[in-house]
């Protein structure tokens, strides 16, 4: 059986003083809470402040981006050793802000995923369609060349987390339904398990996409949809872990 997972994705928001005042809120605001995991992504200049916040709690650590070499000339990039040596567990990778900002592409992302892998990173490997790939009908195709070109040519799926966030829902106050959600974390685990046999029946898919204590209920009541990764209300530790403590009581 599958154990949830809440992630908060703190984007651009909190100094190191706000990110440990914050972590520390949701560290005892959820003590009690099991059957699950809690995970935080402050930005990358409160990731060790974080860390020791957390440091022996139920919450783990991950950083929002990684770059795919161990070292070398590239400045403003972050390796994964980096990360894993300040406490980070896992990483988000191939978020739709980085693919329309800076550019990133379905190689990019795989290429992140195989070395996070290596290094001992769990990756996060978000997927999603536009507003315009939604409304001509092609959610699955376009979902599904992310999904396949996230994990080619890696043998295993253990470690993989998969997050789903529509582009259209991020930020935006609109989410999918829980049937629209239901439907293409059933897609996608089904291509999950064409490439990696049953062992897809393990495999964790979030949703993502303005998720709210209020909605996250009927969400996570969906039977392929194991948690979520959660941006704007993950900044305030009441909605956060009010989004926790329903997840926990529905599954």
């Amino acid at each position: 059986m599958r154990r949830w997972m809440i992630a908060g994705n703190w984007k651009m928001h909190n100094t190191i003083n706000d990110a440990i005042a914050l972590a520390k809120a949701i560290k005892e605001g959820t003590q009690g809470v099991t059957g699950g995991e809690i995970i935080l992504a402050p930005p990358f200049t409160a990731l060790q402040s974080v860390y020791e916040t957390i440091k022996g709690s139920h919450i783990s650590l991950a950083a929002q981006n990684m770059f795919y070499e161990d070292k070398g000339a590239f400045t403003g990039e972050v390796a994964p050793s980096m990360l894993k040596d300040i406490g980070c567990t896992y990483a988000i990778i191939g978020h739709s802000e980085r693919r329309k900002y800076f550019h990133e592409t379905d190689d990019t992302v795989n290429l992140k995923t195989r070395k996070s892998i290596v290094a001992g990173i769990k990756p996060i490997v978000c997927v999603g369609e536009t507003e315009d790939e939604r409304e001509k009908g092609v959610t699955e195709f376009v979902v599904g060349i992310q999904v396949k070109k996230a994990l080619y040519g890696i043998d295993k799926i253990d470690d993989i987390v998969i997050a789903y966030e529509p582009v259209w829902a991020i930020g935006t106050g609109k989410n999918a339904t829980p049937i629209e959600a239901e439907e293409v974390h059933r897609f996608i685990r089904n291509i999950v398990g064409d490439i990696y046999g049953d062992v897809c029946k393990n495999t964790k898919i979030l949703y993502g996409g303005s998720v709210t204590p209020d909605n996250i209920s009927e969400l996570i009541g969906m039977e392929d949809i194991d948690g979520a990764l959660v941006g704007g209300a993950s900044l305030k530790s009441e909605g956060f872990i009010g989004i926790i403590r329903k997840t926990s009581e529905k599954k």
